[in-house]
């Protein structure tokens, strides 16, 4: 009898340690992946105090394992294999996963003239295989054209319906950004996602992006005239989701971003399920580049 007390006694402790051994509960928190956006350092890079090469290490030095690369800053490079061998090697040695290549200047994937428009289908190509030479999985594109908001969505459909059809043969992902005139309309872009209607297609949404007009028209520099409401922006966007960035501006004496409320963005992008890298993208004024950087990380980080 006293066996069998000693013995249930010993199975009800072993149980109890049984069970204080499961997740605790940091354990089951999605996991948090970020990447840096090239863009956060486009000042020192214009300047000339860091190539494009040694981006993957700084990206590294200040904790990422992932990088974002701007065209702009390898332009005449994308068919030069020896050169993205050396982009290849940098990101190696640094231990940081290349995760896509942001395009701009390849010409407007919703330009009404057809010849026009299938002339930037084609030079948005070479930047598909050279993210296919490179292990990204997606090239960022802007959806761009003139005319009315349905004219521009019926031909920005035909620019990516093709680009996509292309890329789907090298395996990689063609990603719209809020990026500047009808595209910073949420539920616009949105519906120009389900009208192409392509696996491969998708967004990356941009927390910061929303400017729908600008004084003189103007599609950058000048002072917004009229804004989308970034968090609906934010909730239309991600489910087409393939990568996210996470734009900051300026900060406070808390170390939050003073335009963008940080914690329910980033309760959007958990209640999605997304999955991906989110790519830190600085373009603040006050702080240096190094610290704008290293202030958004960390912001990340308090609110995941």
């Amino acid at each position: 009898m006293r066996l069998s007390i000693l013995t249930t006694f010993l199975a009800l402790v072993l149980f109890s340690s049984c069970k204080n051994d499961g997740p605790k509960a940091d354990e089951t928190k999605p996991e948090l992946k970020l990447s840096l956006a090239e863009w956060s350092l486009h000042k020192t890079l214009f300047d000339g105090k860091m190539t494009n090469l040694q981006f993957a290490a700084k990206a590294k030095e200040l904790g990422f394992g992932g990088i974002e690369y701007v065209n702009q800053f390898f332009k005449d490079k994308a068919e030069n294999t020896a050169y993205l061998d050396s982009l290849n090697a940098a990101a190696k040695s640094a231990g940081v996963q290349q995760v896509l290549i942001m395009i701009d200047g390849e010409g407007y994937l919703g330009e009404a003239d057809s010849v026009r428009r299938d002339s930037a289908v084609n030079a948005h190509k070479k930047w598909v295989t050279a993210a296919k030479y490179l292990g990204c999985h997606s090239i960022r594109v802007n959806a761009h054209g003139e005319g009315t908001a349905e004219e521009v969505a019926v031909n920005v459909i035909k620019g990516l319906s093709a680009l996509s059809q292309f890329a789907a043969q090298h395996g990689i992902n063609v990603i719209v950004e809020n990026h500047g005139g009808y595209s910073s309309n949420g539920a616009w872009l949105a519906d120009v996602m389900k009208k192409v209607n392509l696996p491969n297609c998708g967004t990356l949404p941009d927390f910061g992006n929303f400017c729908l007009k600008r004084e003189g028209g103007a599609m950058w520099g000048k002072p917004c005239l009229e804004e989308y409401d970034r968090y609906k922006g934010i909730e239309e966007l991600l489910p087409f989701a393939k990568g996210v960035s996470a734009k900051s501006y300026d900060f406070d004496a808390k170390g939050n971003d003073t335009k963008i409320d940080y914690k329910k963005m980033l309760d959007l992008v958990k209640a999605s399920k997304y999955a991906g890298f989110i790519g830190v993208e600085y373009e603040g004024e006050i702080d240096a580049e190094i610290e704008g950087i290293k202030k958004t990380k960390a912001l990340i980080e308090k609110n995941w």
